[in-house]
């Protein structure tokens, strides 16, 4: 029965559509979902300016996008695949030329965070290589130019005294920092969801934010993540799950698109 319901949601553009919650929603579940060309029209493209939705990137870190990373060996080849770097930028970019606001979720450890009694594969590698380290809570020595820092490209939207940069978080999901209140504090309730990395803080900040109650649509090449043969294809792990549990799929072109389209134009 579910399977007939799905082949029966209807197609624009080449993306099944998900019924809407109090007719709030038309956000497509895949932008892949089918080899047919988009239409010539803005019908199937989302309103994602309504004042009700903000742009949310985790972790645009030096350790992450920049070949000077820690895990660049193991994510360069998603990120340079995606055009995650420009991609991001142009998200940034869309979001402040539409006056949508700005969340950035980084993720840094401290030296007092290197002193944990049990650790994830993730966390002891992240801890071993020194990924995302700072001084500390309260000192920016050697924060600037280091693996934590923001992309220099991303500097005059993360810095511009209107984006919102979050505590951070610790492990992978926003349930450790302050993303979600503060999303609430401004009445927000759905999200654009971009960043890295796509298995890991990504995916966990969509599912968090899905059972906190917000609408989130995922940018499917506005993030990356680890491919390697020990643990395998992270990019496409996230992949099936975003298909699986976002709101929508998005390519950056939609998305860029979605955020100049007002509710009711």
């Amino acid at each position: 029965m579910k399977s007939i319901l799905l082949l029966s949601l209807p197609i624009v553009g080449g993306a099944f559509l998900l019924p809407g919650i109090e007719g709030k929603s038309d956000l497509p579940l895949s932008s892949e979902a089918s080899s047919q060309p988009a239409p010539d029209s803005t019908d199937s493209i989302p309103a994602l300016n309504d004042g009700r939705t903000a742009l949310v990137v985790t972790d645009p870190q030096v350790d992450f996008l920049s070949p000077n990373g820690v895990t660049w060996g193991v994510v360069g080849k998603s990120v340079q695949e995606n055009g995650t770097v420009a991609n991001l930028e142009a998200l940034f970019q869309a979001a402040k030329d539409n006056d949508l606001p700005v969340f950035v979720s980084p993720h840094y450890y401290y030296p007092t965070d290197h002193g944990w009694h049990f650790e994830g594969t993730l966390e002891a590698l992240m801890h071993k290589i020194g990924m995302f380290d700072r001084k500390g809570p309260l000192s920016l020595e050697g924060f600037e130019g280091s693996g934590a820092d923001w992309l220099d490209l991303y500097k005059p939207y993360v810095a511009d005294g209107k984006t919102v940069v979050c505590s951070p978080h610790k492990m992978y999901g926003p349930e450790t920092n302050d993303l979600v209140l503060q999303l609430r504090k401004r009445s927000i309730d759905r999200v654009i969801l971009a960043g890295m990395s796509a298995n890991l803080c990504t995916e966990s900040h969509l599912r968090e934010l899905l059972e906190q109650g917000f609408e989130v649509v995922v940018v499917s090449d506005a993030t990356a993540a680890a491919q390697t043969e020990e643990l395998g294809d992270g990019y496409a792990a996230a992949m099936a799950n975003f298909k699986f549990l976002a709101n929508g799929v998005l390519k950056t072109q939609e998305a860029v698109a979605g955020m100049a389209n007002s509710a009711g134009e």
